[in-house]
């Protein structure tokens, strides 16, 4: 697992092995970012279950302006923070919390995204019930995009505030690119 493009790419990344977590491959990270290439400049990023960081610091290296990395687990918190300080990456934040507390959190915060991931541990109603508070605390710019990743098209359920605007099967993955309906 390294950083495929940018400032830090061919950059190794920790966090292979992290127990709960399924890092998303690299030849799948790269076909996803070039989906999503004309987000990503200037943004602000969420990366609601980060395990090791992957994919926030993805955007980073690719021209974030600033990534909140969250994870319930201390493991993959320690081992993001490993990562960006290997990495000297200063433009992120990590945040050690249930995704729901996270939400609450970042909307108490007043704080609002450009590019939210949601790659949850499969076998849950996560991506679901993500949604349904990041419309409610509207945490997403209206021209913003939200990454669900998930081994089954059934579990990425969105509600009507939600349009799905891409859709692609990566082997037994399945990655869909919402936007917001203003």
């Amino acid at each position: 697992m390294k950083v495929i493009q940018g400032k830090h790419k061919g950059t190794i990344l920790k966090g292979f092995d992290i127990d709960g977590t399924r890092p998303t491959m690299d030849r799948v990270k790269e076909s996803l970012f070039a989906m999503i290439q004309d987000k990503i400049k200037d943004s602000i990023v969420l990366d609601l279950f980060s395990g090791s960081g992957n994919l926030g610091l993805e955007a980073i290296s690719e021209g974030a302006k600033y990534a909140y990395l969250v994870d319930h687990n201390f493991k993959a918190i320690k081992t993001i923070n490993k990562n960006l300080t290997t990495i000297g990456i200063k433009e992120a934040e990590t945040i050690n919390m249930d995704y729901k507390k996270a939400l609450n959190y970042f909307y108490e915060k007043n704080l609002k995204f450009d590019l939210i991931f949601l790659d949850p541990p499969y076998n849950t109603d996560f991506i679901e019930k993500s949604l349904e508070l990041i419309s409610e605390y509207n945490l997403l710019n209206d021209d913003g995009l939200i990454v669900c990743e998930s081994d089954d098209l059934d579990r990425i359920v969105y509600n009507d505030m939600y349009k799905a605007v891409k859709d692609k099967k990566y082997g037994d993955k399945f990655v869909v690119l919402l936007k917001k309906i203003c």
